[in-house]
């Protein structure tokens, strides 16, 4: 049906959207309405999951990509009650503040893939990651954030915004390469994780593993793409039981794999395990009683795959300790 616009609008896209895609709505739009009285806006999100009304409040940039100065000038007032003293406002074309959003999350998804590459060399050498990654991040150049070695990235931004951002490129015949290699490394990692967890001990039909955190990151029940849930499934090819347990994500993850065992607390999930698995950073897991911990369980085997834990304080109660890169 036509739309009916009296006065003037500025209709703006949020989402993250192709290349191309904003300048396709104006079109669509155009072909609905008799005015012209109106102007789409290119304003991406960068919204992290479980912090998102801080990085609202508080954005590190706003980008605004529009092809007039009124709707620009309307724009800019309505982030104003925000008070964003000291925030850049980036104005620029539609195209531009596209490509912005897809780059930067893959440049981030590339620092993941990079520094969980440089953990499996680490491991290699005898190095440690987290000390590489500390010395590496203290260099202003490159910056701190994403240089946390783990088991990949997940969730419903950085995968598909990889690869979205590689088929623009081959659509205009831009060899992006290195998103293949990012892209690769990531969705090979949880088998990666598996098979280091296998080399360690003969597990066999008997056996169980206890998986603390099913979420993708912590701070949110979102499971989409969540390197847990890959890894279980892997290990449950291999005959492995799985006892689960997240303080969120479980009502989500049983839907996903109705053949997890579910558990309502850390300790129910180690009970009589051959070996522990730490798959999301939540804090619950920061400080866990590793002394009433290790009367539950059969094997005092860890892999902590977010490095939260030092080797030398489990080492010291008994567990053989394997984290990420060390």
């Amino acid at each position: 049906e036509d739309l009916d616009l009296k006065s003037y609008c500025v209709i703006v896209i949020k989402s993250t959207v192709p290349v191309g895609t904003t300048k396709k709505i104006k079109k669509i739009i155009e072909s609905k309405i008799s005015s012209q009285n109106f102007d789409v806006v290119s304003n991406p999100e960068f919204l992290r999951e479980g912090s998102a009304i801080n990085d609202f409040m508080r954005p590190d940039r706003v980008v605004i990509g529009t092809e007039s100065e009124k709707s620009e000038k309307i724009m800019r007032e309505l982030y104003r009650p925000l008070k964003l003293n000291e925030t850049p406002i980036v104005s620029t074309t539609i195209e531009t503040s596209e490509v912005i959003k897809y780059a930067s999350n893959s440049f981030l998804a590339t620092k993941i893939g990079f520094i969980n590459q440089v953990a499996d060399l680490c491991e290699a050498v005898g190095a440690n990651i987290q000390d590489v990654a500390k010395a590496m991040g203290i260099d202003k150049r490159i910056g701190s954030k994403f240089l946390h070695a783990g088991p990949g990235y997940g969730g419903s931004c950085f995968p598909k915004d990889v690869k979205a951002f590689k088929a623009t490129a081959k659509k205009f015949n831009i060899d992006f390469s290195i998103l293949d290699a990012v892209n690769s490394s990531n969705e090979n990692r949880p088998q990666m994780i598996v098979k280091k967890i296998l080399d360690t001990r003969k597990f066999d039909s008997n056996s169980s593993i206890a998986l603390l955190g099913l979420s993708f990151k912590p701070n949110t029940d979102d499971i989409r793409d969540s390197t847990s849930l890959k890894i279980a499934a892997i290990l449950q090819k291999n005959n492995i039981k799985i006892n689960c347990y997240d303080p969120v994500a479980m009502d989500n993850a049983l839907k996903h794999n109705k053949t997890l065992n579910f558990f309502d607390s850390v300790y129910d999930a180690c009970e009589g395990v051959n070996a522990i698995i730490i798959g999301t950073e939540w804090n619950e897991f920061r400080a866990l009683n590793f002394t009433k911990i290790k009367e539950k369980i059969k094997e005092a085997i860890i892999f902590d795959l977010r490095n939260i834990y030092r080797s030398a304080e489990l080492e010291e109660l008994g567990f053989s300790y394997y984290g990420i890169g060390k």
